[in-house]
């Protein structure tokens, strides 16, 4: 599968902080990477030649909120996994700390972007329809990555990942329906949406326990308010402990008690 710059920035605009001179820079950065001086072989274990701070930070992220629940039983849950690249860390991690475990990890997305906007978001570059969608096809690619990886690790005949694909509002009930048994460590929040936020957890809250962790992406941020509104709205009268992530501030940990 080739991808284009075209595809890359189909219907999207990339939320950043960046200032434009910063985005100006980076364009050094990525002649560098054209021209690496390195075969495909050396690039995948030098990857941190090209990573920016930025780009660092989110793997440090997910290594903190895998450390917050690998002691606690059930399974990893992200709502909007876009590319794809979380699951990918969280199963490394799995396999770094827990490697024996059979701990599932679920990522729940379209792979078309966003269907519908509600009167409850805000619309912008990145909040329309569409907004987030990646090439057709991109399923079975990233599924063929993760194939890679867990027959890679010590345990290679267990699967772990699973995809879903479709609207979250439907897909996360219908999943938590078909497997009523199970319970949740973690759960990965990255819809921004009101609606299909909102059915996610109230389809979740029945199968957390107590040391279980929900981690909102865009809480209390005021051009995504849908995810915060629907937290609010399902966890009323829960009891938990709140904690913003030590690397990235913006994003927040709920911890059930």
């Amino acid at each position: 599968m080739r991808v284009t710059k075209k595809d890359r920035t189909k219907n999207y605009k990339r939320e950043t902080t960046a200032s434009e001179k910063q985005i100006t820079d980076r364009r050094h950065l990525y002649k560098l990477f054209e021209e690496r001086p390195m075969d495909t072989d050396q690039l995948l274990v030098n990857l941190g030649l090209y990573m920016r701070s930025s780009a660092l930070t989110k793997i440090l992220f997910l290594n903190e909120a895998y450390r917050m629940i690998k002691n606690q039983p059930g399974i990893i849950v992200e709502l909007g996994s876009w590319w794809g690249q979380n699951l990918i860390v969280f199963e490394n991690l799995r396999a770094i700390y827990e490697p024996w475990e059979q701990r599932r990890i679920v990522g729940f997305d379209t792979f078309e972007g966003y269907k519908s906007i509600s009167v409850k978001d805000i619309r912008s570059e990145t909040i329309k329809e569409g907004g987030y969608a990646v090439i057709e096809g991109y399923k079975k690619y990233l599924e063929d990555l993760i194939d890679y990886h867990e027959k890679n690790s010590v345990s290679p005949t267990v699967n772990r990942v699973q995809l879903v694909k479709g609207n979250a509002a439907e897909t996360v009930p219908k999943f938590f329906t078909e497997n009523n048994g199970m319970v949740v460590a973690l759960v990965y929040s990255d819809l921004a949406l009101y609606e299909p936020s909102k059915a996610a957890f109230e389809a979740i809250r029945p199968h957390l326990l107590p040391g279980s962790v929900v981690m909102l992406d865009e809480c209390n941020h005021k051009d995504f308010p849908g995810e915060t509104m629907a937290f609010k709205e399902v966890f009323a009268g829960a009891s938990f402990s709140v904690k913003k992530s030590d690397f990235m501030p913006g994003r927040t940990y709920f911890t059930m008690k």
